[in-house]
């Protein structure tokens, strides 16, 4: 059958069944909608039917014996039972029918007539209208995530640090010690930590391009001197082509409008990063101080039934997510600390710096150990080759140890992530959210691993 027949047999169809509707429900045929609903015929000499809107609406005035004047001429009135405002007993009874006239009773319901046939939901234009409203819907929800993906970001980091800082706050406060003292703690020593790193690393750093802004001009004319740079030279004219390019910059007049917006850009990309950081603490510090309550909260969406399993498992997920960062955050301290000491004792130069650079690169999953200890290869290969090869050789034992004595004595108590799992939630999370994603993503598939074991294993054996 064709489209258009299809089509002529629903509107048939649905034309036989609104007549059906006129005819049964809106008197068009009385003696086929009383049939339909099992009504007996009505009778010659049977009563009029009260009027609904007399029945339900004090219209009528009262007088000084307390009963409710007549309705106006022309309303009908109930002759089973007594006046629209009667005060007698049988004023709250409606009858069988439910529609007695008198006010409602505490228990009564009054029928206000049957209803009508529901939404045809297989009609063309039903279906295809809610799905428009569906699609709009999904729509408008991608945009405002789209819109608020940096307030998205800062609120999940600010939840992850709160899970890695959460068993600190609960270790003090089984010592008798209350949640906010507990809280206030914690962020204490978590801003000591920031400090110490900003004492470490801004003033070699400061020290540092202040003795090279300085000695510019020297390491230039030593460059200039060198016997290779001066053979180039002689070839190519290097330095002289270097000259003109520099002096047709600066005549033009668009360089300084690049170079004030650099300036600018750089001042809101810093501005922006210290904004980020000072919302990621002061969001910390309020889900450390609320995190009970905001738990029972949740909590409490689960139907009662479901509750403790939900309540198990939601623990657990977030002991092992917090108990996965502090063993990650003590594991790339430890490797700092001790690459510290090997830089400090073969004279590395930025030794300090350096050491801070290999603890947060060792935060990363995987790859964040050789990406710390290649960074620091090559700095001191160009201070001395003879450093690079030492370090190269302690980094090499250093991994070992750390893999076979470190790190299962600090990673006891979390949950083994599988190696495929950790790269493919590492490179999901890179692609997804960079550096930041691949730091989130084990923790998180820590936790996911265990719903895994938890929940839809033994639902899978149970079938």
């Amino acid at each position: 059958m064709s489209i258009w027949g299809r089509w002529t047999r629903y509107r048939r169809a649905q034309r036989a069944r609104m007549d059906e509707f006129r005819a049964r429900d809106l008197g068009f045929d009385e003696r086929a909608s009383r049939a339909a609903y099992g009504e007996p015929p009505a009778s010659p000499d049977a009563p009029p039917e009260p009027d609904l809107l007399t029945t339900t609406l004090p219209l009528g005035v009262g007088s000084s014996d307390g009963t409710a004047g007549s309705p106006p001429s022309g309303a009908p009135t109930d002759a089973s039972g007594p006046t629209a405002g009667s005060h007698g007993p049988g004023a709250a009874d409606h009858g069988p029918s439910g529609t007695g006239s008198g006010k409602r009773g505490k228990g009564g319901r009054r029928d206000f007539g049957q209803s009508g046939t529901p939404f045809n939901r297989q009609s063309p234009f039903y279906i295809g209208f809610v799905g428009a409203v569906g699609v709009l819907t999904a729509y408008g929800v991608v945009q405002a995530v789209g819109r608020l993906g940096t307030v998205i970001t800062l609120l999940v980091i600010s939840f992850f640090l709160t899970l890695a800082l959460n068993p600190l706050v609960e270790a003090l406060a089984r010592r008798n010690l209350r949640r906010g003292w507990a809280v206030t703690i914690v962020f204490l020593g978590v801003l000591a930590v920031f400090a110490l790193v900003g004492w470490v690393v801004i003033p070699p750093v400061a020290d540092q391009a202040s003795e090279l802004a300085t000695n510019a001009p020297r390491l230039f004319d030593n460059l200039l001197a060198n016997p290779w740079v001066q053979d180039v030279d002689h070839r190519y004219q290097l330095v002289q082509r270097i000259q003109e390019e520099v002096n047709k910059r600066v005549a033009d007049g668009n360089l300084w409008a690049v170079v004030f917006g650099g300036v600018l850009d750089a001042g809101k990309v810093i501005a922006t990063g210290v904004f980020s950081v000072l919302t990621v603490l002061v969001l910390t510090l309020y889900f450390l101080a609320s995190l009970p309550a905001v738990k029972q909260a949740a909590y409490a969406l689960v139907p009662a039934s479901r509750r403790p399993r939900t309540v198990s498992l939601a623990e657990e997920v977030m002991r092992r997510v917090g108990s996965y960062a502090i063993g990650q955050v003590a594991v790339a301290a430890i490797n700092a600390f001790f690459a510290w000491i090997m830089m400090s004792l073969i004279g590395l130069q930025f030794a300090a710096v350096l050491a801070v650079l290999v603890g947060f690169l060792g935060l990363i999953p995987m790859i964040g150990a050789t990406l710390g200890a290649t960074v620091v290869a090559i700095v001191a290969f160009f201070d001395e080759p003879k450093k690079a090869l030492i370090v190269i050789i302690y980094f090499i034992v250093y991994q070992q140890i750390e893999n076979y004595a470190v790190m299962p004595r600090i990673m006891q108590r979390t949950v083994a992530v599988p190696g495929a799992v950790t790269v493919v939630a590492a490179l999901a999370g890179g692609a997804l959210l960079g550096i930041l994603g691949a730091l989130l993503a084990i923790p998180f598939a820590a936790g996911a691993l265990l719903l895994y074991e938890e929940v839809l294993v033994p639902r899978q054996r149970r079938h």
